[in-house]
């Protein structure tokens, strides 16, 4: 938990940037009937629906640039993580002499999966310019890539989708608009007040 808190606490820094990153995923369901909207303004939509899949959304943001990138995926394997990570590294911070990513501790989310996806070499140098501090168990809140998934959840995800391409255009809507509106995060729980609210996660000192 603290390795978190103290990283939100650095100072801003693009050629040591910390981002955040977490998947969510989105149950796919078309309408058995078309909804309509009343003169009033009042959408009337159908209980019943058609399930057609799932998919899963991969977030990206950066809290202090006012940065996120998304992707609507099909799955949330070990190599869509090494993928991940490679444009992080590679293709959204390719100047960057170090990248501290903030992630949940899934068995998916592991280092050996870069070398499934790229050479030795390259999966070497990726590595190389990745810190990954992960989130404790039970501890997911401390992910900020988490609220920002639920804010677009709130903002843009509220509607049925029956296809990953019509989720898609969804999501990128939403991440240009906010992306445009550099819409950082001022993060203000830190690792001494995580020793105070939450003391009791603490082990009790002999001396």
């Amino acid at each position: 938990m603290e390795n978190v808190l103290y990283a939100y606490a650095r100072p801003y820094d693009e050629k040591k940037p910390v981002v955040c990153f977490d998947e969510s995923p989105k149950q796919l369901v078309s309408e058995l009937r078309c909804s309509y909207m009343d003169d009033k303004g009042v959408k009337y939509e159908d209980c019943e629906y058609k399930r057609e899949g799932s998919a899963e959304i991969f977030m990206i943001t950066q809290p202090l640039g006012g940065r996120r990138e998304v992707f609507v995926e099909e799955s949330h394997t070990g190599v869509k993580w090494a993928q991940t990570m490679g444009y992080i590294v590679e293709e959204m911070y390719p100047d960057a002499e170090k990248v501290t990513v903030i992630m949940d501790n899934l068995s998916s989310h592991k280092v050996h999966n870069l070398y499934k996806v790229f050479n030795p070499t390259r999966a070497r140098e990726i590595r190389n310019r990745l810190e990954i501090i992960y989130t404790p168990k039970h501890g997911s809140w401390l992910n900020i890539a988490e609220c920002e998934l639920s804010v677009l959840s709130t903002q843009a995800l509220k509607k049925r989708f029956a296809t990953k391409e019509e989720l898609e255009l969804q999501v990128q809507a939403w991440t240009e608009k906010r992306n445009s509106e550099r819409k950082d995060v001022d993060w203000q729980f830190t690792a001494n007040d995580a020793r105070i609210k939450l003391k009791r996660l603490y082990p009790t000192v002999l001396i």
